[in-house]
């Protein structure tokens, strides 16, 4: 089996109160963390890896993102996904051959573009693309930016899940939906969803399964958890 065959079987769960949880590493040392913990593969957050590299949140260089997303790689022995944002407008060829000589078995693209919504169709497009260039060796995380772009009503979400999964994409991912809008989601939506989930309030990750999450990210949550704890260390030792 390889490691994307790996990372697939990952999201068929016995138990809708077990999804596949997927802690996001910024750094091989945070990676090697979360494994020795006892996670069976994750997934790196763009908005993360920016920050530990000094850029803003989309602002980083693919050539520095997939460099980063290489030494998280090569530290640890599971699966790794990666956030490659809307694929640097890179040819569908070239970004699956990038994520796959970085070591990911998975990607996560966005459907927005500088704020703004694409068109649902022509992403589809773009993603079969990338279904056909990847075969079956990367898992693809369709993100649906929907919500965070104001679009509120649910059915939006739903069509565009639609289109991505008769794309090719292997899970979707409505970021930032309301909780409550879940069971309408996973009841309108074939296949995996990826649903975001807080540290400190919300459902855990078990009640999101529940819910109807297949899985379940932070996005750059824990890096800004970890940044929070240095910038107490050095309040603590400037005295």
């Amino acid at each position: 089996m390889t490691d994307a065959q790996t990372f697939r079987a990952l999201h068929r769960r016995s138990s809708p109160a077990d999804p596949l949880v997927l802690p996001g590493p910024w750094d091989a040392a945070s990676a090697r963390a979360f494994v020795d913990a006892g996670f069976p593969a994750l997934a790196t957050p763009s908005a993360g890896v920016a920050a530990a590299l000094g850029y803003e949140d989309g602002r980083t260089p693919a050539v520095e993102m997939f460099a980063a997303v290489a030494r998280i790689t090569r530290a640890v022995d599971v699966p790794v996904s990666a956030d490659v944002e809307g694929g640097y407008g890179l040819a569908p060829k070239e970004l699956v051959e990038r994520l796959l000589e970085a070591g990911a078995v998975g990607c996560n693209l966005e459907d927005s573009e500088h704020g703004v919504l694409k068109d649902p169709q022509a992403h589809a497009d773009w993603l079969a693309e990338v279904r056909s260039a990847a075969a079956d060796r990367l898992f693809v995380n369709a993100r649906i930016d929907t919500f965070v772009r104001g679009v509120t009503d649910p059915a939006r979400a739903i069509e565009r899940a639609a289109l991505y999964v008769a794309a090719g994409a292997d899970c979707v991912y409505p970021i930032e939906a309301p909780v409550s809008v879940l069971p309408l989601l996973r009841s309108g939506i074939q296949g995996p969803v990826n649903v975001f989930a807080t540290l400190d309030e919300g459902p855990s990750p078990a009640e999101l399964g529940e819910l109807g999450a297949t899985r379940v990210t932070f996005g750059p949550g824990l890096q800004r958890r970890a940044t929070a704890a240095a910038r107490d260390l050095a309040a603590r030792l400037a005295g």
